[in-house]
């Protein structure tokens, strides 16, 4: 009876929560794994490669039943039949459950339980029992075919990254203002750089060059930037400023730009619902939506792998490592405080290139690419309610996203241009690889 009575209030919990219905399964298991990525409080990187594998799974648990495009791991079988709809939720269900569900008692597990409750039943209202099992076995065999594949993925490795007091280096920084007390050693998800890239040949495949060195012009100039923007209770920086800070600080890249996602899908896909095929000439929006995010999930995840690879290579210090410990730099134009504090704590890794930068680049290149640069649209996020962000093109929303990181106090310039560069250049290789039509 506690279980029943759990599940009842979960999924109460779960229709509650939802955003306005789509009607379309992709979508919404799409809105799941964010939720369920932002409850159980997964980094950003980890969530990247969340994101990738529930995405990747559901596309080619949709594309392998009626192929349209190239697939990412699993080619279509014989197997691959019944419903699309069925395929893609049990893909998403699947792996999730093996993320985040752990038991059939724990919470996640029982709202991912709701959820497809929610979702057979809606299903069922159109199509047959036999095509929804045909399609949730389908989808099940891809979901357990990529986890296994992508277990031996180096992800789990752990590796203390130790600190290097040379100029320019860097080290365990405070955890100001929250703390004073040093972030963890060997913290910073090392295990990020060495991980077997989704699409790109290798982590290093699109490594950028060094950052300024620290007695150059250009290092002194970014150097007072975020220096006098960048601190905590700084004159500098206007309350538009400051909220823009707050707002790209609110949830994980992935949660903000696939939501992105979600708007401009639901903006431009108005005959999305219950459309499982392509007959009479029409769009699959269902495979073009699973497409689209598994686009978005591979590019983030891959740059995110590329970026990381460029921190340990380069190792390059913090702001506030810098702005401290700059006395013998060698640099006459940048003067040490040693009392300074960002606006937000530093986080645990080195600080080139960006790594919301890069993600962020890879995200808003695949959008681009998809809906055209000059695309308008609306933000918003769950842990600032009631507050939005509106942009006139995908490029004003990553000017924001750099000078949310340079205010903060946690990122120089260079980091977030070289970032964004990167994220462009492993997205566009992404989708020349992948996702290629094939009738």
């Amino acid at each position: 009876m506690k279980r029943i009575a759990t599940l009842v209030l979960a999924m109460v919990f779960v229709c509650g929560i939802a955003a306005p219905v789509r009607a379309d399964v992709v979508t919404d298991w799409n809105e799941q794994m964010l939720r369920a990525a932002l409850i159980a409080a997964s980094s950003p990187t980890t969530t990247t490669r969340v994101a990738a594998l529930v995405q990747a799974a559901m596309f080619d648990a949709v594309n392998g039943i009626n192929p349209r495009y190239t697939h990412i791991y699993i080619p279509p079988g014989a197997t691959a039949v019944g419903s699309q709809r069925a395929a893609a939720m049990q893909a998403a269900y699947a792996m999730l459950s093996k993320l985040y569900g752990a038991s059939p008692a724990n919470p996640a597990q029982v709202a991912l339980d709701a959820r497809r409750i929610i979702s057979l039943a809606e299903i069922a209202e159109d199509e047959s029992a036999a095509s929804i099992a045909s399609g949730v076995a389908w989808g099940q065999k891809v979901a357990d075919d990529i986890f296994t594949i992508r277990s031996t993925d180096g992800f789990t490795n752990t590796a203390a990254y130790p600190d290097n007091l040379n100029i320019g280096q860097w080290r365990r920084t405070p955890n100001l203002p929250v703390a004073p007390t040093l972030s963890v050693a060997g913290a910073g998800y090392l295990m990020v750089s060495t991980q077997t890239p989704w699409v790109m040949s290798s982590p290093w495949q699109f490594r950028p060059g060094p950052p300024p060195a620290v007695t150059t012009v250009r290092y002194a100039t970014e150097f007072n930037e975020t220096k006098t923007m960048g601190s905590q209770f700084s004159s500098a920086r206007s309350p538009a400023q400051t909220n823009n800070a707050l707002f790209w600080n609110a949830g994980t890249a992935s949660y903000l730009w696939n939501q992105v996602a979600l708007t401009l899908i639901e903006k431009n896909n108005h005959d999305r619902d219950r459309n499982d095929g392509w007959s009479n000439g029409q769009r699959n929006t269902l495979l073009e939506n699973a497409r689209l995010l598994a686009e978005i999930g591979l590019a983030m995840a891959d740059a995110a792998i590329a970026c990381w690879d460029a921190k340990y290579e380069y190792h390059y210090w913090r702001p506030i490592t810098a702005i401290r410990e700059t006395a013998d730099d060698g640099n006459a134009a940048t003067t040490p405080d040693p009392a300074w504090v960002p606006m937000f704590a530093t986080p645990g890794h080195p600080e080139y290139p960006s790594g919301h930068s890069c993600v962020s680049g890879a995200a808003a290149a695949v959008l681009a690419d998809e809906f055209g640069e000059r695309t308008h649209f609306t933000m918003t996020s769950d842990l600032m309610l009631g507050y939005e962000q509106s942009y006139r093109s995908i490029q004003e929303a990553l000017v924001a996203v750099g000078e949310a990181r340079i205010f903060s106090g946690i990122h120089f310039r260079t980091a977030i241009d070289v970032g964004q560069a990167l994220g462009k250049e492993v997205a566009g290789f992404v989708l020349q690889e992948r996702f290629q039509r094939i009738q």
